[in-house]
């Protein structure tokens, strides 16, 4: 299978929960893996950040490639970045299915987008809440996926802004079926149904999940409740 057929199961399997291993046990990161997959998580999401695109700073491909020695399910890597156009082939090597890159933090988001394509995997283009929406319109029809983020790239601990339901429907509207429609922040058992009626298929969770003791009963209330969203 292709790193681009295996990044289009996470479509297939919409509505999709993606674990954020951002908050997950990095010192037990193979159980916490192993209880993820026996959970019926779909794919795993890992958020990239660098001190200097947002102030916090998180990991790099040395974790991409130790998450890809322990699971065969798609991952998806966001780059919260500067310049990411300059790592694009190393997290692809580490094993990113998936590259999504925000459109604030490059010059020419559709040249950036497109060389992730050349690379075999899928291309992702995200979006703060306080950027406005015109500058990702133009590259709706270069990439796989579009991320709505729905608190600011980041920041923990921030309410849901409701903003991101109207992009998400915008979104949906100018694209058509073919792009992928991602939600990261604050998506939880009161705002997931919400982001599915607005038209998301990809729901990024962290501490809804990593906070409960069961992971599997979390995935599947996340789930059930989307699929009622969307329905």
């Amino acid at each position: 299978m292709s790193r681009r057929d295996s990044f289009r199961q996470l479509g297939a399997a919409a509505p999709a929960i993606l674990p954020s291993l951002l908050l997950c046990d990095f010192s037990n990161l193979e159980r916490e893996i192993a209880r993820l997959e026996e959970a019926g998580a779909p794919g795993m999401h890992l958020d990239v950040m660098d001190g200097n695109f947002v102030p916090n700073l998180t990991y790099g491909m040395p974790i991409v490639q130790a998450v890809r020695k322990l699971t065969q399910l798609p991952i998806d890597v966001h780059l919260m970045i500067r310049q990411p156009e300059r790592y694009l082939s190393q997290f692809r090597d580490a094993g990113a299915d998936l590259i999504t890159i925000h459109v604030e933090a490059v010059d020419d988001p559709r040249a950036a987008l497109g060389a992730i394509r050349d690379l075999g995997i899928g291309a992702g283009i995200a979006i703060n809440p306080g950027t406005p929406f015109d500058q990702v319109t133009d590259c709706l029809n270069a990439c796989d996926l579009l991320l709505v983020m729905s608190v600011p790239a980041g920041f923990g601990g921030q309410s849901f802004d409701r903003t991101a339901l109207d992009r998400l429907r915008q979104a949906r509207e100018l694209a058509g079926s073919d792009l992928l429609l991602e939600v990261d922040g604050g998506v939880n058992s009161d705002t997931i149904a919400a982001c599915a009626e607005a038209g998301a298929q990809l729901f990024v969770v962290g501490s809804a999940i990593f906070r409960r003791d069961d992971y599997r009963d979390a995935i599947g209330q996340l789930q059930r409740l989307a699929v009622l969203g969307g329905g």
